[in-house]
């Protein structure tokens, strides 16, 4: 452990923002460890989480549930991960990050142990849970860290790597669950996240951070407004989560679950908007730069899970396994760790559309590939198209921080404000973008493959070849004639509904193709506008000078 409470900080050495730790100038040797504890609690954040996501079938077959129960899994995790801020930065300004992150790694760690011991869907979504609050505070300690390992003229570089690899979970995941499973089935991964958690919380105890500035910042009227908010978006968030799950019309929970959201988030947002002293400040959240600032992020997000929704959807249809998609995944982690150094050595404060007009473009270009895709394609022909989107996914978010901390750093009170911004923008998108997607792929799915049954007759000569061709395949297993013909028919109606997921899938990369190029006019139009709304200014204040 560092020594720190005799030292006297420098001017420059003095906290940023309040509840940030000190930035001395460490040895070498010592920014080195606090990169490889940066590094390994910025992944622990997300890979936990990303395990169990990217293993939902096996994990309802190991616990005996529905599709819709286990969805409940990432939804917890969403649930309390996207207002987790609004308790975090409070409380690391009044009693120090460490000790909210340790108390949430004990508790993580602690509840991940018991579900080894009680199997049931109650105690995993209590983890999941758990490593929502958890998640949201190692991703915020994981950019503390890193920004103690690099030198201060490169702090931006260091933001751009804490971001960054907390991205990498979901690629991580689908690289390495399958050799977990293997190992221990459903325990392997618990057990995995366990020794994460255990690893996070034995690095943050012996490399510690310097200290930051403490303030009384908590008032009652918190307890209000934190109720409200977290409530109502985690409602939202289950919404979205299990909509196209339980069908939206279907489920009356739905309904009522999305008007007691809206009604508990406007009314958190009416109680910070009278307040005296804001938890929230809504008039600077509802300025054009910030409003615009949060659609970006959100149409990002929404296009982004062409990864997700898109091409893993569409493997997973075709019969494919995680173990098969491996390689698939390997590539696209190379994609996100060339986003994430691309990123840090290119951020600059001034550039800050560039990476996302960029982002946009990788992600355009890859759905465009993918929208060929047939029956017969495979991760080999897909890997370049998803190379591009995992790029994209890790080389606009820094850029995208940097854009509102730019508006931050001259109004300190507005941190709070920002970071729950971003963080529920960045949630909610991607939410959105799954929702909208797989709401979309499945009404277009039962499209075609409407228009496909219907030219099914056996009128049509070729469909009557296609059948007698299948008969010849069940003769070995089937003696009567009557089974073998209704085991072709059955055949023929499995290979249609093939297609029409297929063709299902080709509409999704094409309207996520779509959704990218609006977004870049989109940005594109408002960055040209605001630099002749400047060319105006200095002209008319050239023209008053004269």
């Amino acid at each position: 452990m560092i020594p720190y409470a005799s030292r006297e900080w420098l001017p420059h050495e003095r906290p940023q923002f309040p509840g940030s730790p000190s930035t001395p100038d460490h040895p070498v040797p010592l920014r080195w460890a606090f990169a490889v504890v940066g590094a390994l609690v910025a992944i622990t954040g997300s890979l936990g989480n990303a395990m169990v996501t990217t293993n939902l079938l096996q994990l309802q077959g190991a616990l005996g549930v529905t599709a819709a129960e286990i969805a409940w899994l990432p939804a917890a995790y969403v649930m309390t991960n996207v207002s987790a801020n609004l308790v975090l930065i409070k409380f690391r300004q009044q009693f120090g990050l460490r000790l909210f992150t340790e108390i949430s790694l004990v508790v993580y760690a602690l509840v991940t142990f018991a579900h080894l011991f009680v199997h049931g869907l109650g105690s995993a979504i209590s983890v999941r849970a758990a490593h929502g609050i958890v998640g949201a505070a190692l991703t915020t300690l994981g950019v503390f860290y890193m920004i103690q390992a690099i030198p201060a003229q490169h702090r931006l570089r260091a933001l751009a790597l804490g971001i960054g690899l907390s991205q990498l979970g979901t690629p991580l995941a689908r690289v390495i669950s399958s050799s977990l499973l293997e190992y221990g089935e459903w325990r392997g991964l618990y057990l995995f996240e366990l020794g994460l958690a255990l690893l996070s919380l034995g690095g943050v105890l012996l490399l510690r951070l310097p200290p930051g500035d403490r303030y009384q910042v908590f008032e009652k009227l918190d307890a209000v407004t934190i109720t409200l908010l977290s409530v109502g978006m985690a409602l939202l968030c289950a919404v979205l989560s299990l909509g196209r799950i339980e069908w939206w019309l279907e489920a009356p929970w739905l309904g009522w679950s999305l008007a007691i959201s809206i009604v508990l988030v406007v009314s958190g947002i009416a109680v910070e908007h009278f307040r005296a002293n804001p938890l929230i400040n809504t008039r600077w959240l509802g300025s054009g730069l910030m409003l615009r600032l949060g659609i970006a992020i959100v149409l990002l997000r929404t296009a982004l899970s062409e990864q997700s929704v898109g091409a893993v959807g569409f493997l997973q249809a075709m019969g494919l396994t995680n173990d098969e998609m491996r390689g698939l995944f390997t590539v696209v982690l190379m994609g996100c760790l060339l986003g994430i150094a691309v990123s840090a050595m290119t951020v600059r404060p001034v550039l800050t559309r560039l990476p996302a007009l960029i982002a946009l473009g990788c992600v355009m270009t890859g759905a465009l590939m993918d929208a060929f895709s047939n029956n017969l394609t495979r991760p080999a022909q897909l890997m370049f198209s998803q190379f591009l989107i995992g790029f994209g996914s890790t080389f606009f978010l820094a850029p995208a921080l940097i854009a509102g901390v730019g508006s931050v750093i001259a109004q300190p009170r507005n941190l709070i404000s920002f970071f729950v911004m971003f963080n529920i923008a960045n949630n909610v998108g991607g939410l959105i973008g799954s929702a909208f997607l797989g709401t979309f792929q499945v009404i277009r799915e039962k499209y075609h493959s409407s228009q496909l049954v219907e030219h099914l007759t056996l009128l049509d000569p070729q469909v009557v070849g296609r059948i007698q061709a299948a008969l010849g395949g069940y003769a070995p297993a089937l003696t009567d004639p009557a089974l073998r013909n209704a085991a072709s028919v059955r055949a023929l109606g499995a290979a249609a509904s093939r297609e029409a997921n297929v063709l299902a899938y080709n509409d999704v990369y094409l309207a996520i193709a779509a959704i990218a190029l609006m977004t870049m006019i989109w940005l594109t139009y408002v960055a040209t506008r605001a630099r002749l709304y400047a060319r105006r200014e200095r002209l008319a204040a050239a023209a008053s000078a004269a």
